[in-house]
């Protein structure tokens, strides 16, 4: 009888105890959310918490927030290894000397003057920061014969860049991350650094 009853009492403990570190877990979270909201506030001068923001839509944000960096990351650096890349081999114009498909310089030049027009300020010189994420896997492909010494396989990089390009719908338009579609864009930015291996 007596081991019954210390038997429930160690699973009310064990209990009570996954309980209270779920509690503190969650405030921590919260506690690291409201620090990086006031750094990210006292950075940029906005005194503004906008409190209207549904804490648990502030959660996912905080969140999906890691994953937007990798993406930026990887982006920007395809960006630079294209342009620095292009560059080395055929000089500073190479944009305007036939390594751009076509339709990529339309619609390059198209956003340029939609941001022009905006009055906003220029996102960067350099036209290839006016490109979308598939369209930066085009001009590598237009180029095969400089990155084919970068990169080991055309068809897998044609695969690779459809499953981040599809990843990047979801992080781009601020839709939260299936556990399946954080695993595969792990697994996606492997492949692409496999792929210049």
């Amino acid at each position: 009888m007596k081991t019954e009853s210390n038997e429930s009492f160690l699973k009310l403990f064990n209990l009570s105890y996954q309980y209270l570190i779920n509690d503190l877990q969650r405030i921590k979270e919260c506690h690291h959310l409201n620090n990086l909201i006031d750094s990210a506030q006292s950075e940029s001068g906005d005194d503004q918490y906008y409190p209207q923001f549904d804490d648990a839509i502030r959660e996912e944000a905080f969140k999906m927030g890691y994953y937007y960096q990798i993406f930026y990351c990887l982006e920007r650096s395809m960006r630079k290894l294209i342009a620095e890349t292009i560059e080395s081999t055929e000089g500073q114009n190479w944009w305007n000397n036939a390594h751009v498909p076509e339709n990529i310089i339309i619609n390059v030049d198209l956003n340029m003057k939609k941001e022009r027009d905006s009055g906003f300020s220029r996102r960067s010189e350099d036209e290839i920061d006016y490109t979308n994420f598939g369209e930066l896997g085009e001009i590598i492909k237009k180029n095969w014969t400089i990155f084919g010494s970068i990169f080991n396989s055309q068809r897998a990089l044609e695969k690779v860049i459809f499953n981040l390009n599809t990843i990047r719908n979801n992080i781009a338009h601020c839709s939260p991350l299936a556990d399946d579609e954080i695993l595969r864009l792990k697994l996606s930015v492997r492949d692409w650094f496999r792929l210049m291996e």
